[in-house]
């Protein structure tokens, strides 16, 4: 990707600038790209690590939105790695789901939750940018798909398991290195891999992004907390790096150290005397 960077980043701008309501319509041109389907945001909610600390060291940011039929979006933007990352993903799943349901309520009311989650970090084998996954009924012997029927004032609907279900979205953004974008979804993808946004862009969203982000219009002080958000990022990744790094270095070490003992003690069931194994291990 050889594209220059000419906005603000994504992980920034979504923790600090994306969170009024006049730019509701860059978070729903984004979304509405992933998920392939035109979505309007009506408010953002709370979540964990939404708020906006003076000295922000933290690699994970979280924005919870409602759409207009009332279903909940997480993005999650998580720039290092994570080992436990999806069972992560799986409580903030559960927990927003409990969040919104009140006990005596009906079940109808349980609300559908779309969980998109932006990764900057190797996650996996696999040769996409982006995985989409939902749970299904699928029959064990027939291989078809159960569609379920309810009731409703109106009649009885049938609808399929993921209706109801929540859906995961998994971008890898290191894995999209198209430089030249075909499609909404590779535009805002370019965005999130170098910082590129087409000036002359047509995308919902994209065009007001490029209007809003900037980094030209930043002010002295916006740019000093920006790059000092850069250079944590760039301190994060250096630490993890340098842990995997120690890791191998100490398993490697401790590999040998088993290896040598091992030929030790058979060289004593062979019936080698110490001073020979001395001589011959030279220790």
């Amino acid at each position: 990707m050889e594209k220059d960077s000419n906005c603000i980043r994504f992980d920034w701008a979504a923790k600090y600038i994306l969170r009024d309501k006049a730019d509701f319509i860059i978070l729903e041109g984004f979304v509405s790209a992933i998920l392939d389907e035109k979505i309007t945001i009506t408010e953002l909610l709370e979540s964990e690590s939404n708020q906006k600390e003076k000295d922000d060291k933290y690699n994970r940011v979280d924005i919870k939105a409602k759409n207009g039929k009332g279903d909940i979006i997480l993005i999650e933007i998580q720039q290092s790695t994570e080992h436990y990352f999806l069972q992560r993903v799986l409580f903030g799943m559960a927990k927003t789901i409990t969040e919104h349901f009140k006990l005596g309520e009906h079940y109808n009311n349980v609300k559908k939750v779309y969980s998109i989650n932006i990764l900057y970090f190797d996650f996996g084998k696999g040769d996409d940018y982006l995985y989409h996954g939902y749970n299904t009924l699928v029959g064990v012997n027939t291989g078809d798909q159960l569609k379920v029927t309810a009731t409703e004032r109106q009649g009885i609907k049938t609808f399929l398991s993921e209706k109801i279900f929540p859906e995961y979205y998994i971008l890898r953004v290191e894995k999209f290195d198209k430089e030249e974008a075909h499609s909404a979804r590779e535009e805002w993808m370019r965005y999130l891999n170098c910082g590129y946004i087409d000036p002359n862009t047509t995308v919902h969203g994209l065009h007001e992004a490029y209007e809003r982000l900037q980094e030209l219009k930043m002010t002295v002080g916006e740019r000093k907390a920006y790059e000092k958000h850069l250079e944590n990022i760039s301190y994060q990744i250096s630490v993890l790096d340098s842990a995997r790094i120690d890791g191998r270095i100490e398993g490697r070490a401790e590999g040998k150290n088993e290896a040598y003992e091992e030929i030790i003690e058979r060289m004593r069931k062979a019936g080698l005397d110490e001073e020979t194994i001395r001589q011959i291990t030279r220790t």
